[in-house]
């Protein structure tokens, strides 16, 4: 039996892929199960499909982590007379716990794009669309030691003390301050022209520079002194590089667009769809653009940044017909959806297995081998 339990992996799975960075619109994280289960085996696949459920029991897995997520759309009943309601009492019959990293795993360094570039042999990994960074200020703001707690909350509910999925972040360091209020001052502590030494707080904490305004006028609101002592310092602007939509890289030697789809579809799990191409099948490809996922949204991007080719899913008709009618369109390569998406799953595993050594845990990981794409066939024209 391990040593470890449900809720460890699902707690890692949470820093590498931070619930925070998911759309408004997605249900990621743990949808069934009991995360205090003991950890035997985890099973990861792309989608939450009775297929994948059915691997699982017949694997004896304890955690299945899936890319999509079940209940993503709501739902009024969770009966075993329909699909997801089959899915949910088959997975609490056998004690799974069902745990999704859909968005929040899009766009981070190893995550679903990453892993793709890298599957096609993709090198120099950049983001397409870099996420925006929020500008910072740090605050130092000193306060007696009896009002440091009720100033340092008050700067909180202002939104100051947010870093990442964590709020309410701070350090204090208690020491001694001195001040000598002047003619026309009205001290909370001490006498005109005396001057006093007072228990202080310096209280230190992180605020998005937007918020600036409504920080201060907190901790002055909060403060006991009629003149606040402060610093606000601005923080350089230090990107995370590694995170953003879609990547875009270079292959080690420029190839022919029919080459680079062919070396593309080796490089996918076998599936039962096709991949379709839009360009010049002798045109070369060098620099290439791709996103895990319905990447649509990223047409307009992939021809800003000059790549040669853009790879993604479930492409619609008109953006593609109108990105090409520009004279600098890169070719556009649509393979399926689920193909796509899969090849971060080894990524995932091996991530996941490095760290279970460390612990010294015996806990087993499996890819799923069970192709969830929906199309089951295809037929091509005939010339």
């Amino acid at each position: 039996m391990s040593d470890l339990h449900v809720r460890d992996v699902i707690s890692l799975l949470d820093t590498w892929y931070p619930p925070g960075h998911a759309d408004s619109w997605d249900a990621v994280g743990t949808s069934v199960g009991d995360p205090d289960t003991p950890l035997r085996r985890i099973l990861l696949a792309v989608d939450p499909v009775r297929a994948v459920v059915d691997e699982a029991v017949a694997y004896e897995a304890d955690l299945v982590v899936t890319h999509h997520p079940l209940l993503l759309k709501g739902v009024h009943s969770v009966a075993a007379t329909t699909p997801k309601g089959r899915v949910v009492t088959d997975l609490v019959r056998h004690g799974i716990t069902l745990h999704t990293c859909h968005t929040n795993a899009d766009s981070p360094a190893l995550g679903v794009s990453d892993s793709l570039a890298r599957a096609i042999g993709l090198t120099d990994l950049v983001p397409l669309d870099a996420d925006p960074v929020d500008p910072l200020d740090a605050w130092v703001v000193y306060a007696p030691r009896e009002a440091a707690e009720r100033v340092a909350a008050a700067m909180h509910d202002a939104g100051a003390g947010a870093v990442g999925d964590y709020d309410r972040c701070q350090f204090v360091t208690d020491g001694t301050g001195s001040f000598r209020p002047g003619d026309g001052a009205s001290p909370a502590i001490g006498g005109i022209g005396a001057v006093e030494h007072v228990e202080e707080t310096r209280i230190e904490m992180v605020a998005a520079r937007r918020l600036r305004g409504a920080v201060l006028a907190a901790a002055r609101a909060a403060h006991p002194y009629e003149e606040v002592a402060y610093t606000v310092t601005e923080m350089a602007d230090v990107a995370d590089e590694g995170r953003g939509s879609g990547r875009v890289g270079t292959l080690v030697e420029p190839v022919p667009l029919s080459r680079f789809v062919a070396q593309v579809v080796a490089a996918l799990p076998a599936h039962h769809s096709a991949a379709r191409v839009a360009g010049d099948p002798e045109a070369t490809v060098r620099r290439v653009a791709v996103c895990g996922g319905s990447g649509d949204f990223l047409l307009d991007r992939a021809r800003a940044a000059g790549v040669d080719a853009y790879l993604t899913s479930d492409l619609r008709h008109h953006p593609v017909s109108e990105l090409r009618e520009h004279p600098d369109a890169p070719a556009v390569v649509d393979v399926p959806h689920w193909a796509a998406e899969w090849t971060w799953l080894p990524v995932l595993a091996d991530r996941l297995r490095g760290w279970l050594d460390a612990q010294g845990s015996t806990v087993q990981v499996q890819v799923s081998t069970v192709v969830t794409d929906p199309w089951t066939s295809h037929l091509g024209w005939s010339e």
